[in-house]
């Protein structure tokens, strides 16, 4: 069979590792959740680029003092847990919206193998279930340290962070001006109105 040059050449019931997605040759970006394939990931809108450009310069800001790096979509993360970090061995590959890692083994060339400290995902009208949820238990079950969720329209960002179980637990629900302190790393708080304000 010749190369995968679009989706529908894919089964939609098939289950595929890290090692069939280096094959495709797609012009969508694609997210593989443990071996099923999710739909392309809609082109961000001038308001989500607008937002993830003020955060990132925000953290970027930060991290100039620190080991830690941030990285945004598309960023391929194989999430390894349960299943080894070999490429026939991952199922799931995710590109979040923006990240941050702060052990430098667990960044390669092709990405990041392994749960980043830090993952903010900014919600788009057609992937609010996508980010509450499926990502939610995914970042969860794979020990992401913290979760923000962002969402545009409403001008909120709720922030989880793992317990002592390894169950996320709301940090902050961040609405109005103020601080948005970020718990893995020390130091640093996202004043709310350098992400949200004259947002369009």
């Amino acid at each position: 069979m010749g190369p995968i040059t679009c989706l529908s050449q894919l089964d939609p019931n098939g289950v595929y590792t890290y090692a069939d997605y280096l094959t495709w040759q797609l012009d969508e970006h694609v997210e593989l959740i443990k071996g099923k394939v999710l739909r392309p990931m809609a082109g961000a809108s001038r308001r989500h680029q607008q937002l993830s450009r003020r955060l990132e310069y925000v953290i970027e800001g930060h991290l100039r003092r620190s080991p830690c790096e941030m990285y945004h979509a598309p960023f391929d993360v194989r999430l390894t847990r349960n299943v080894g970090a070999g490429d026939a061995q991952v199922q799931t590959v995710v590109q979040p919206d923006i990240l941050v890692v702060c052990d430098p083994a667990k960044l390669d060339e092709r990405g990041c193998v392994g749960a980043p400290d830090w993952i903010i995902e900014i919600v788009s009208p057609g992937n609010l279930k996508h980010d509450t949820k499926t990502k939610f238990d995914l970042y969860e079950e794979n020990g992401v340290r913290e979760y923000w969720v962002v969402f545009p329209g409403e001008h909120t960002v709720l922030a989880y962070v793992l317990d002592a179980h390894g169950r996320y637990e709301v940090a902050g629900e961040y609405a109005a001006p103020g601080p948005m302190p970020v718990t893995v790393l020390p130091g640093l708080a996202v004043e709310w109105s350098e992400v949200f304000d004259a947002a369009v």
